[in-house]
């Protein structure tokens, strides 16, 4: 694939409205608790993806990979708090030709064990109740009563059938990594939450491909919407200030995080620097529910059976808001290779026409089918992140070729306001995608490529009656909300925050 010149990405620049998830309109959060059967599996509940060019000075030559799981936290969980089901395969997936099917697979898998931490009480040794015996600093202390651990495998080709590989430890080449317990509170963390966790950061050896950092733990939720009012009939003004200090309702909550750095030449290939990824998480097909579990942990089941895929994120917002409800199970258990049969939810898209009755002002695109949805969603955009030997399937895609924005000079808009390194070329923690995704779904695309249909996405500005609207929900964040490090996302809040 021929590298992207500066003035056709300059050009792609004008998506001042688009880049997005396609059609979408934002909902309760970006993919939390999306589909029927999901909602009761919070554990392997991916809520969202992020895919960019690392932006830590010194680390350009690297992708930084961040997928979430388990919603909606309140820091103060406890006793449990919130830890990876082990008996889930949590993957990240990376498709380097085009071609809708993974070529490599980063696995994830968690182990928790209790010490069995007790106290004398009278003439008895009785277990603590609570996670934690004391204090807590440095890696796996003794006062630390859960210890929760994982391993990372790199799998090429098919991810059941494929070439395995073992990620390792940089220092000492061991395989299994400590997960840091989640925020408790202060008064457990003398030396500081930040101080701990960043002990996790682990410099890992992946076969084939060099060295790369990992980091899994507990992050302040990074996903802002003013998802109250939205609910409430869209009650804001739509067409008002994009930061009008309406309240991000995620704003108290936190979210786990698992967090790849890998070097751009390990995931690309055949000199295509576009990369498409996705997160699922997989359960086994069989559970046999035990009501009486033995003594420790993790034990009220036994499973058995194939790995069977119950979540899947690659774009934001899209089995939340795009697929219909009688499909969400089905979109979740399903790979992009498939990903024919959901096309009527892209081409005859049912939001834009949802925000026309809310806003009758606000004339909803009628060129069925929907050749610009189908591009942004399903394809890329050309001379951006579309691939050269694309087939259409939705996920999220990176051109890795474009050099990543410092921190200090990104824009949530990304592409939209000429920060050619956001979304939607991949996306960084920062970008802005409820905006976007109400604009592109209004149209956008339409009017900015001209009548000359200079994007390529087979329509044109009088197909878009409301020219896709500045829409906004009033919600805004910088990347200064964020860190500019490795691994990106704020400390999450501690369980006594509130006190």
């Amino acid at each position: 694939m021929q590298r992207r010149s500066p003035g056709v990405l300059l050009k792609s620049t004008l998506l001042a409205t688009t880049i997005a998830s396609a059609v979408v309109m934002p909902a309760m959060a970006s993919s939390h608790r999306e589909g029927p059967y999901i909602t009761g599996a919070p554990k392997v509940d991916g809520t969202d993806f992020y895919m960019f060019r690392s932006y830590e000075p010194g680390r350009q030559d690297y992708v930084t990979l961040l997928a979430n799981y388990i919603p909606f936290q309140d820091p103060q969980g406890g006793p449990h708090f919130y830890q990876f089901d082990p008996n889930a395969l949590y993957e990240i997936h990376i498709d380097n030709n085009g071609d809708a099917k993974e070529d490599i697979t980063f696995q994830f898998r968690f182990k928790s064990t209790s010490k069995r931490t007790a106290l004398p009480i009278g003439d008895k040794q009785v277990p603590i109740p609570l996670i934690n015996s004391s204090t807590i600093s440095g890696v796996n202390p003794a006062s630390l009563n859960v210890r929760e651990t994982y391993t990372v495998d790199i799998v090429r080709g098919d991810r059941r059938g494929g070439t395995r590989g073992t990620v390792t430890n940089v220092n000492g080449g061991g395989a299994e990594f400590d997960k840091p317990v989640d925020n408790i509170g202060g008064k457990t963390f003398p030396d500081g939450y930040d101080t701990y966790a960043n002990q996790h950061i682990y410099n890992v050896a992946i076969p084939g491909c060099g060295n790369g950092r990992v980091f899994v733990g507990q992050r302040k939720e990074p996903f802002y919407i003013a998802v109250g009012k939205i609910f409430d009939l869209f009650n804001l003004n739509p067409l008002g200030p994009e930061n009008a200090g309406n309240k991000n309702d995620l704003e108290n909550k936190n979210i786990s995080t698992i967090a790849l750095e890998v070097p751009i030449a390990c995931l690309t290939a055949g000199g295509d620097p576009v990369l498409g990824a996705y997160t699922t998480a997989s359960l086994r097909q069989g559970q046999l529910v035990n009501p009486m579990p033995g003594s420790g942990l993790n034990n009220a089941t036994k499973e058995g059976g194939a790995w069977t895929q119950v979540s899947r994120l690659g774009m934001p917002l899209v089995n939340e808001v795009v697929i219909g409800l009688e499909d969400k199970d089905r979109f979740n258990a399903s790979k992009p290779k498939d990903d024919a049969q959901f096309l009527n939810y892209v081409t005859n898209p049912v939001l834009p026409k949802l925000v026309e009755t809310l806003f009758p002002s606000a004339k909803a695109p009628a060129n069925f089918p929907r050749t610009d949805l189908v591009t942004v969603f399903l394809k890329g955009i050309r001379g951006l992140n579309q691939p050269a030997n694309v087939t259409p399937s939705e996920m999220l895609r990176l051109n890795t070729s474009i050099a990543p924005t410092p921190a200090a000079s990104q824009s949530p808009l990304g592409v939209a306001a000429g920060d050619n390194a956001g979304f939607p070329n991949g996306r960084r923690p920062a970008d802005d995608i409820v905006d976007l995704s109400l604009r592109v779904a209004m149209g956008a695309l339409c009017t900015l490529t001209g009548t000359a249909d200079t994007l390529q996405v087979g329509c044109k500005p009088a197909d878009a009656p409301a020219g896709g609207l500045a829409l906004t929900d009033g919600v805004r964040r910088t990347a200064a909300d964020y860190q500019s490090a490795f691994p990106y996302l704020t400390t999450p809040l501690p369980g006594s925050f509130n006190q």
